[in-house]
């Protein structure tokens, strides 16, 4: 597997997730043990969304490493939906369209997110 250098899509990370595991991780964790996965995972996350946006501060020898936690979330993802039969790619196109439908005037039309003139 090289390194990437190029787009890839949904599907295709699912795939070389898929080839990962088989290559070098011997198996899947079980379904369960990767839920506990992606909690930690998106745990961290969190932490580093609070210090970079929230009142927070980094601590001694934290890193602002947030594209890396999100992908650390993506991978178990894929790891799931490998596991468990689920095509990301066709869930979220059936994701986006349902959204759309439901919520194609929705978000316009909340004063909560109108944005008054003076605020900035």
């Amino acid at each position: 597997m090289s390194v990437l250098k190029e787009t890839i899509t949904i599907n295709q990370a699912q795939e070389m997730v898929d080839e990962w595991i088989k290559t070098y991780g011997v198996r899947y964790f079980s379904e369960l043990t990767n839920m506990a996965c992606l909690t930690e995972e998106v745990g961290e996350m969190a932490r580093v969304m609070s210090r970079l946006y929230g009142d927070q501060s980094f601590k001694e020898g934290e890193k602002a490493n947030l594209g890396e936690e999100i992908a650390d979330v993506l991978w178990v993802l894929l790891c799931i939906a490998n596991q468990t039969g689920v095509n990301v790619t066709e869930e979220f196109r059936k994701t986006m369209e349902k959204k759309t439908k439901r919520d194609s005037t929705r978000h316009k039309n909340n004063p909560k997110l109108q944005r008054k003139e003076t605020e900035n």
